[in-house]
């Protein structure tokens, strides 16, 4: 768009073309609505009809904000949820207030349940069994697997359903059968895994703090109005400020709605569009030579023909070679003023700077070139350039954004970590990139429980995103048995269809364990019953929120639902390892927080401790350039890279399905997540689906609904080669032509119908940084469903 369009102007135009039906911002405020369980109160009555209610709190751990809950209960049920401002970073959400609905829900599972039908089918295909019958089971399997391959055939697979410290005790204990096959594949930051990692030398460190110190933000491939609700008031507090916000999205999403700027390149792209801004970068001049020759490596020596490192070791790769001043060759620690080119020099044509390389690799990308790839022009994307070099604070936000589940997006995001390093906006307030983290990388956090020091586990892996493929050759090995927790993998993976479902339903014995059935559950031959937030006593030393949170249990689980923690402890039992899971909860709790220096007394007393405020408050990532890789400096080059056999200098690579090479397919489908989920979880309740339907959306671009004979409202299918998911037309110009939008999240068991989105996903493998490709995908839609 224009950058001289104002946003009032941009707002009414695009309103103009029709709102997207039922999408909006998530309510950062409570906005709870009477149920059965907590009746209205007439206004001005003066009567708290929640005082005879016993406070419990509660960290709200999946993989969003991490919210401590104040629940009230009675009777030992949930009948309220609340927040309290000084044990929280910000507002609590929806999501957390739907947790009464949750906790009282009569689709909550209440008894282990046994396959006696056919796997993938439904509910109605198991029957209830007592729990002795149920650890039975799951001893007699174990057995057969260690007697028949070792505990190598055991694989334990988490998810990202619950953060909390005490979960995956499970896992835990597969150590002590000896160590399983694990199963890897970052289902949601790989880009940032393979990305940022490398170059940072560090996944994590707190930024969320420096956005309204920020003077210029570029959200790239993600949607915190809806994602990150809760503190989206900081990027607003930026702006109140003269700040500018950025959307890089091919849909023009809530936060797009709220941001001065927005571009919108195909999907999968990504890495184009950053190449061609950091060619704006470099050829106007804009970067910050004093602090790319202090705190990168812009400055040391590739070879010329292999454009690999010139180390003064070979074996240390921390002694970087560069050209002082005086144009002798020295170690990089050792020089006063590096050269940042051997253009001109003696040693031009035998050696490049990696910055020289980085120049190289921008050098294809001008207007025209950018033009073809991403459909975004120049004079859209160049002003963003510049205006991110110049401003005195920038920050780049991806977060879990969609351009991560793209085939190339490892590059993509090191590339905008290129971007940041260059124009020196990392390190100090209001700079930074990547806001996801927590009070783990403040300060230490310990484990719940004592490892196996002898554990062997597989050095070969099972990948997510090959799942079927691997189990089905049995590679690296055969799996006899399977534990599945805290995730719907079914749901979640790419090309479920060939890919979970497949894998799951060869396995000969899988245990499912989660409060609801869901579609994994269907591919559980034994589904066992836990409980939930305010039932379980836990700990949230985590990723997500700075604070360190308690979790209690006052409210009575439904049935013969169990913790994690008490469901590990029986099946150890039965294999004399029991001890090791037998200790009261606050043993475990005490183990997690003593590293941090807070006793269980402390957190008992106060519910919630801010690891920032209190423990580290002068915390800046990165600060002052002090990087956390072996060099201590921001590493452009990536050995892992060249390891994986591609280049060790980020670049662009066009997707295998982009809509670029469409053909049978013609149609760009990526996801969206909606602010009545986080995944699969609360996508079931009711409180939820009212707020934005009861079926999911399938958003298309008016003039691809047309020649398609589809008009807004439409029962219509997405679909392919790998499978259909179906859902309702929303026909908008807030989607580019030629990509449609799918919502994340629905679960065919949770709503008896092919909503599962990941029914059309591609799942490739492998992939630079073992990428999760799903926004790489193909499809024609169709009207009917």
């Amino acid at each position: 768009m224009s950058r001289d369009m104002t946003r009032r102007n941009f707002v009414a135009a695009a309103a103009a073309t029709g709102a997207v039906a039922a999408v909006g911002m998530a309510g950062c405020a409570k906005t709870e609505e009477p149920t059965d369980a907590q009746e209205p109160q007439p206004l001005g009555s003066g009567v708290d009809p929640f005082a005879d209610c016993t406070k419990v709190y509660g960290c709200c751990s999946p993989e969003c904000q991490h919210h401590l809950l104040t629940g009230y209960v009675r009777d030992g049920k949930l009948v309220k949820v609340d927040w309290d401002a000084d044990k929280n970073e910000c507002p609590a959400c929806n999501r957390g207030f739907a947790r009464v609905e949750m906790c009282n829900s009569d689709q909550r599972l209440t008894k282990p349940l046994k396959l006696v039908g056919e796997k993938g089918k439904g509910k109605d295909q198991y029957q209830e069994i007592e729990w002795t019958e149920a650890i039975d089971l799951i001893e007699e399997k174990l057995r057969y697997a260690l007697d028949n391959g070792g505990s190598h055939s055991i694989v334990s697979l988490g998810g990202s359903g619950n953060f909390s410290n005490l979960t995956g005790a499970f896992s835990n204990f597969v150590g002590w059968l000896g160590g399983g096959t694990p199963v890897t594949g970052n289902m949601c930051c790989a880009g940032i895994d393979s990305g940022l990692t490398t170059i940072f030398g560090a996944r994590c460190q707190m930024t969320r703090h420096q956005i309204d110190k920020s003077k210029y933000i570029i959200v790239w491939g993600n949607n915190p109005v809806v994602t990150m609700s809760g503190y989206f008031g900081r990027y607003q507090k930026m702006m109140d400020n003269g700040g500018t916000l950025v959307t890089v999205d091919p849909f023009y999403s809530e936060t797009a709605d709220k941001s001065q700027v927005w571009l919108r390149p195909w999907p999968g792209n990504d890495s184009a569009l950053a190449l061609g801004m950091i060619k704006v970068i470099l050829d106007e001049g804009l970067q910050n030579d004093e602090y790319i020759k202090a705190h990168s490596t812009a400055p040391c020596l590739l070879d010329a023909s292999t454009k690999l490192p010139v180390y003064k070791d070979s074996a240390d790769p921390t002694t970087y070679q560069v050209i002082d001043a005086d144009g002798t060759i020295k170690l990089h620690t050792e020089a006063t003023d590096p050269m940042l080119t051997t253009a001109g020099t003696e040693y031009e044509g035998t050696y490049i700077t990696e910055l020289d390389a980085v120049k190289a690799e921008a050098a294809a990308w001008d207007a025209d070139a950018v033009k073809a790839e991403t459909d975004v022009d120049f004079d859209d994307y160049a002003p963003v350039a510049r205006d991110f070099a110049n401003a005195p604070a920038a920050m780049i936000i991806q977060n879990m954004g969609g351009y991560q589940r793209t085939e190339n997006a490892c590059y993509a995001t090191a590339l905008m970590c290129y971007m940041a390093v260059l124009c020196g906006h990392v390190g100090h307030e209001g700079d930074g990139v990547y806001d996801v983290n927590g009070s783990a990388h403040l300060v230490p956090a310990g484990s719940a429980y004592e490892s196996n020091p002898d554990a062997a586990p597989n050095t070969e892996v099972i990948p997510h995103f090959a799942f079927g493929d691997f189990i089905e050759a049995e590679k690296p090995c055969k799996i006899n048995f399977a534990w599945i927790a805290q995730g719907n993998q079914v749901s979640q993976i790419g090309d479920t269809n060939n890919n979970y479902r497949k894998g799951l339903s060869l396995i000969p014995f899988v245990v499912k364990v989660d409060q609801f059935f869901n579609a994994t559950c269907a591919y559980a031959d034994l589904v066992l019953p836990n409980t939930a937030l305010f039932e379980t006593p836990n700990v949230t030393h985590s990723a997500r929120s700075s604070f360190i949170q308690i979790s209690e249990a006052g409210v009575t689980p439904p049935g013969e639902a169990k913790t994690d923690l008490e469901i590990t402890r029986m099946v150890a039992e039965r294999f004399g390892l029991d001890k090791y899971y037998n200790e009261d909860p606050d043993v475990y709790i005490a183990r997690v927080i003593e590293p941090a220096g807070i006793t269980l007394e402390q957190l008992k007393e106060r519910k919630a401790i801010d690891a920032l405020t209190e423990l580290n408050p002068t915390f800046v990532a990165y600060k002052d350039g002090n990087f956390l890789t072996p060099t201590g400096k921001a590493q452009f080059f990536c050995q892992s890279w060249v390891d994986q056999g591609y280049s060790g200098i980020a670049t662009h690579m066009r997707p295998t399905e982009s809509i670029l090479n469409a053909t049978t397919y013609p149609l760009a489908a990526v996801q969206r997540k909606t602010r009545s989920q986080v995944h699969t979880i609360f996508k079931n309740l009711e409180t939820m689906l009212e707020m934005d339907g009861h079926q999911p959306h399938i958003i298309i671009n008016t003039e691809d609904a047309a020649a398609r004979g589809i008009v807004n409202g439409d029962d219509v299918t997405a679909f392919n080669d790998r499978g259909y998911c179906v859902g309702v037309a929303v026909v908008t110009d807030k989607t580019k032509k030629g990509v449609v939008v799918l919502e994340n999240g629905w679960d065919d068991m949770l709503n008896g119908k092919n909503t599962n989105t990941n029914n059309v996903t591609q799942s490739k493998w492998p992939t630079l940084g073992t990428i999760h490709t799903i926004n790489s995908t193909l499809v024609d839609v169709k009207k009917g469903a």
